[in-house]
């Protein structure tokens, strides 16, 4: 039987307050509805409906080709609203599941035990409910026997109905035929004048149709309608994270102050110290010490790497290398195994080899370097003319002495020495000295005339 799913993500957000669509904000680094998306994906979706309305341009730019959109111009209730995603799939055989755009906490595994649920019992409808202590605002699971007979809205609840603690999730999976012919009997006639989708639980119930219930978690049916739920979907999130790290056997100090993304993967016995953020596509190694103080976003980390107090981005760092404290590796780097990235050293756009010390306050931007080069204190490879930049390339066995400028584009020659204070501008061969520097000149007496 194929899978479908429809996603209601046309509200407006008034409490959001913000220029955005409530569906693109963001939880744990990722759109609330790119984590609906994937979760519907996830549980074997064929095609993924979603339902736009308010900031509907702005949905289509972010979502593009991956998603079918359907258009809700008036909001008079889900139901309504899935009249309108239905209209793509009507003609069509299996289950849909309808989902909520802005319950970024729902996971695939969940939507996949209640559709085995739902295809096991061969029901006509399957609303995934929670139980929870404080139900107030949230429609209420009317059982009778055992079996589910209807969901009332917290408004339409009479003061018994709202003693029930078990909640509507928000989120149902359907047969498509008979979702389709009991949208069609669907009315407005309640205290907000709207379309509940939840009605057509009662409509199946009096036709003789089968409804079922999957009970999730209550965390995972939690909304998103203001920042301190966002707020609080982004701690979920994190803590989801943070657990599946400390599950792979990874030590984190203090899991509250850490940060992790979804894509992120750490190896065995690796610490993680606290004010770390770990996010985008970092694939850490085993046996690393990172932090405290530190970001690494879409890094690849060899093993038994320390990257302490310092920031990391789309570059890849080797094994056994020290970074940090106050370093800055920017974008495309690739610093290799066994290196020294002390303090206060930017590496941007580099390829630096095996062995390499690059102690403290030194820049290496648009360079090639080679095996065991040893770079002085403030060493700085200028790279950039005014309008474009250049490579530098220093190879093997080099020793580059203190406050040296490499202009680019030059090349420095394996085991070549260049002495300290000097401003290199042309090639220095192998195994030479360059000095460039002016000589030393002595004015006896000079600071005496200049005091008085």
């Amino acid at each position: 039987m194929e899978l479908y799913s429809i996603i209601l993500a046309a509200g407006e957000g008034k409490r959001m307050k913000s220029k955005l669509a409530k569906p693109l904000q963001t939880a744990g680094g990722k759109t609330l509805i790119d984590r609906v998306c994937a979760a519907a994906s996830g549980a074997g979706a064929k095609e993924n409906i979603v339902v736009i309305g308010h900031g509907a341009e702005q949905m289509k730019a972010h979502l593009g080709d991956s998603v079918k959109y359907a258009y809700q111009t008036e909001r008079l209730g889900t139901g309504h609203a899935v009249m309108q995603g239905i209209e793509y799939i009507r003609s069509r055989s299996g289950a849909v599941m309808i989902l909520c755009g802005d319950t970024p906490l729902i996971t695939a595994e969940t939507l996949c035990a209640a559709y085995d649920r739902h295809c096991a019992d061969g029901c006509a409808a399957t609303v995934i409910t929670a139980v929870c202590d404080e139900p107030y605002g949230y429609g209420r699971i009317i059982r009778r026997g055992g079996e589910v007979c209807k969901i009332v809205e917290e408004k339409d609840a009479s003061a018994e109905e709202k003693t029930v603690c078990e909640i509507n999730g928000g989120m149902f999976i359907f047969d498509i035929q008979k979702l389709d012919s009991a949208l069609k009997k669907l009315t407005c006639d309640n205290a907000q004048g709207e379309y509940y989708l939840t009605d057509v639980i009662g409509i199946l119930k009096n036709e003789g149709e089968r409804v079922g219930a999957y009970t999730a978690e209550f965390e995972e049916i939690l909304g998103v309608n203001d920042r301190m739920q966002l707020a609080e979907a982004d701690r979920l999130i994190n803590l989801r994270n943070v657990r599946r790290l400390m599950t792979d056997g990874v030590q984190v100090l203090n899991p509250e102050t850490v940060r992790v993304g979804d894509d992120v993967s750490v190896g065995c016995d690796t610490i993680i110290y606290p004010n770390t953020i770990l996010e985008g596509n970092c694939e850490i190694g085993e046996d690393c010490v990172i932090g405290p103080n530190t970001r690494l976003k879409s890094c690849t980390v060899g093993d038994g790497t320390e990257v302490q107090s310092s920031v990391a981005l789309d570059s890849v760092i080797g094994s056994g290398t020290a970074v940090g404290p106050f370093a800055y590796i920017r974008p495309n780097s690739e610093i290799g195994d066994n290196i020294k990235v002390g303090d206060f050293v930017e590496v941007k756009n580099a390829k630096i080899g095996n062995g390499t010390k690059i102690a403290h306050l030194t820049y290496v931007g648009d360079a090639d370097v080679g095996e065991r080069v040893n770079f002085g204190c403030g060493t700085v490879v200028v790279n950039y003319d005014g309008i474009h930049k250049h490579r530098t390339i220093i190879e093997d066995d080099c020793f580059i002495g203190c406050n040296t400028n490499l202009v680019s584009p030059v090349t420095v020659r394996k085991g070549a020495y260049t002495a300290a204070g000097s401003t290199i501008t042309d090639e220095v061969p192998q195994d030479a000295l360059a000095i460039a520097r002016a000589r030393q000149v002595v004015k006896e007496g000079w600071a005496k005339g200049k005091k008085k």
